[in-house]
């Protein structure tokens, strides 16, 4: 895949590093949330990016890889996704990743992706929360954001996505049911970058 020169300009400029960070534990919800902005159908808060730590905002990186160029590699590790170019390129996102115990590891295809995708959580989810709604149809309070990217093997849903969330706060934690979250803006620019069969490997850590 090509570098588009225009593209990693505005990847790297859009997500500048402008102001200190404020001190993480002094920060409330609202803090993490700027203006609004207009998505198809649905206002949804943007992002406050100066309440992000700069470590987990999107920017273009060297990233030595053994892999196709397009291919996304997710690293819950260190909380990072890397939508991989050529020449050991790759644009890095901070993500959120499973907790303890639903942690998994391996290759997976996207096999199918959604624009404000509805919710529904799994049985086993349900046993073990049973206060959330059974359904929740697309829109800025879905869990699952602005985009989804469902990952597959062998024609089978494995039942992670690559998806937004609405708390932002939560980039570069451990906090999910296995998922990959994003921010709101960069699952959009990610669902972007990523069509329908693209490769996506999640790194094995035995330690």
């Amino acid at each position: 895949m090509t570098i588009d020169r225009r593209v990693l300009l505005g990847a790297t400029t859009a997500f500048a590093v402008t102001c200190a960070l404020p001190a993480r534990a002094a920060l409330q919800e609202q803090d993490f949330f700027a203006d609004t902005a207009q998505d198809g159908n649905f206002t949804y808060r943007r992002t406050n990016m100066q309440a992000i730590d700069p470590v987990w905002r999107r920017q273009l990186v060297h990233y030595v890889h053994q892999e196709m160029p397009g291919t996304v590699i997710v690293d819950t590790r260190n909380h990072f996704l890397y939508s991989t170019f050529e020449n050991n390129t790759a644009l890095r996102y901070g993500v959120g990743v499973g907790k303890e115990g639903f942690k998994w590891y391996g290759r997976a295809q996207v096999d199918r992706k959604e624009v404000w995708p509805a919710w529904t959580p799994p049985p086993e989810m349900l046993l073990r929360r049973p206060e959330l709604p059974r359904h929740m149809d697309g829109g800025p309070d879905n869990p699952l954001g602005p985009r989804a990217m469902y990952l597959y093997r062998d024609g089978r849903d494995l039942g992670y996505r690559l998806h937004g969330t609405v708390e932002p706060w939560s980039i570069g934690s451990d906090v999910s049911s296995g998922c990959i979250r994003l921010l709101p803006e960069d699952v959009m620019d990610l669902y972007q970058r990523t069509p329908i069969g693209t490769n996506v490997l999640v790194l094995e850590h035995l330690v």
